[in-house]
């Protein structure tokens, strides 16, 4: 399917969400073109009702959930579709708001068409917000400087460029947002086996409620509209249903799709390494079981991604120099798979809080990081001098230790939603692969590269 007629079909949609009732539900499981084929949400609610308040602008800026969180894009929002709405509406649909959608906040000229492109240069190429965040009080390092190509150079509030995570597949979530400020407020304690789904359930809510405020700019929503908002996105499950060259991803021995995700058994610290699974089941490196029923198949699409699947299970990888992980286990260099750091069975998130530093923000990020500012920190203790483009966790924790570490993200729908990485840095899942191969020195072959993408686009 051509990109021009994925994003007429997109237009379409948009087009038919913005009909008066009785016209505002959408089928449950409507599929959406994407570029692997099609990718489809079951809600265990129903049909997917547009009247409730994840739909409804609650702010003064004209955005609602929906704005970013779009059905066609696994709840998120593609680069490909905000660069379509920017033309379609000359920059003024209500996604491209200077409170977070711009490159900075002042020093900026939203007034004419040329204005609006150069301001909101991150969201329509890499679909990434600006997230204003306070230097972190009684923090182990302070901030020595900023360098942004942006002019946003403050050192007590920093800017950082980060992606939306998806509003759906949420039961499979063990911390709120990149950096986990979300979670279990007000102290930030991490989602735990004993307190969950409750405290997800809380955290969710409050969530819903700051990003009203900021997002949208409006006042708090009430308790009965925020536990509208979470009830509604508690009930997707969405993933990727048709390859535009295998076919139905649940059929012929395969269970992609949501509907088999939607009765994925999880729970906090399922098969986790590092021991925290309360049931202390053994770890085990199949991850994901999708597409078993392939291995043999005489289909090369279907093939390969069974092998794609294989390499994720199974693949050899030396973890080595990833805080959250070395440092605390205190192995130098850690004998894995993929698996170590996506474990959740057919998921692929981490199912315990755990955030890492794999160098998404790193300067040596071997994808580049040139368009993000260069933050630079010291070690108040010890003197020491780290320069990165997102400080990650640290800014919530301020923990020295915690800085570039974010969570990893549901590896569900991944194909309706690129780029990648919390920073955009990785435009496709080639990329992504490419990104792995180069950080840990893998030795992915050609063909082993094209499988594990062919893998993770039928998730």
């Amino acid at each position: 399917m051509t990109s021009h007629l994925r994003i007429l079909l997109y237009t379409l949609t948009l087009w038919a969400s913005s009909l008066p009732s009785p016209a505002q539900k959408l089928p449950n499981g409507l599929p959406f073109p994407d570029g692997s084929g099609l990718l489809k949400t079951f809600s265990t609610a129903g049909e997917i009702d547009m009247s409730g308040p994840f739909f409804e602008s609650l702010g003064t800026n004209g955005r609602a959930c929906v704005t970013c969180h779009q059905p066609s894009d696994a709840w998120s929002v593609a680069a490909e579709h905000i660069a379509a709405r920017f033309d379609n509406s000359n920059g003024q649909d209500p996604l491209f708001r200077t409170n977070d959608g711009s490159v900075c906040d002042h020093s900026i000229d939203t007034s004419t068409q040329a204005g609006r492109r150069a301001a909101y240069l991150l969201l329509r190429t890499r679909g990434l917000f600006r997230i204003s965040l306070p230097a972190p009080q009684g923090a182990e390092f302070e901030v020595l400087g900023v360098t942004n190509p942006y002019g946003c150079n403050e050192t007590d509030t920093i800017s950082v460029y980060r992606r939306p995570l998806p509003a759906t597949n949420l039961r499979f979530v063990s911390a709120v947002m990149w950096d986990g400020r979300e979670s279990t407020l007000p102290s930030t304690q991490p989602i735990t086996y004993a307190t969950n789904p409750h405290d997800l359930l809380t955290d969710l809510a409050h969530q819903s409620m700051d990003a009203t405020m900021g997002h949208a700019q409006g006042a708090a929503p009430t308790g009965q509209q925020q536990a509208d908002i979470v009830a509604f996105e508690t009930a997707l499950s969405s993933a990727q249903w048709i390859g535009s060259r295998a076919g139905s991803l649940d059929r012929s021995g395969a269970h992609g799709g949501p509907e088999a995700l939607a009765s994925q058994p999880f729970f906090i610290g399922i098969n986790d390494p590092l021991k925290q699974n309360p049931t202390q089941a053994p770890f085990t490196s199949v991850i994901f079981d999708l597409f078993d029923g392939w291995k043999n198949t005489g289909d090369p699409a279907r093939a390969s991604i069974a092998r794609g699947q294989e390499i994720f299970n199974s693949k050899p990888i030396t973890i080595s120099g990833v805080a959250g992980l070395n440092d605390v286990t205190g192995q130098s260099q850690i004998a894995g798979t993929c698996g170590i750091c996506h474990d959740t069975p057919n998921v692929g998130n981490h199912s315990v809080p755990t955030p890492l530093n794999i160098g998404v923000s790193d300067l040596t990020n071997p994808l580049g990081t040139g368009y993000l500012p260069v933050i630079t920190l010291r070690n108040i203790s010890t003197g020491e001098i780290a320069r990165t483009t997102d400080p990650g966790r640290a800014l919530i924790s301020g923990k020295w230790s915690d800085i570039g570490k974010v969570k990893g993200p549901v590896l569900r729908g991944l194909a309706a939603r690129a780029p990648y990485f919390h920073n955009g840095s990785a435009a496709t899942l080639e990329d992504v692969v490419k990104f792995y191969d180069l950080r840990f020195g893998i030795g992915f072959t050609a063909q082993e590269k094209a499988d594990l993408a062919a893998f993770l686009s039928a998730l």
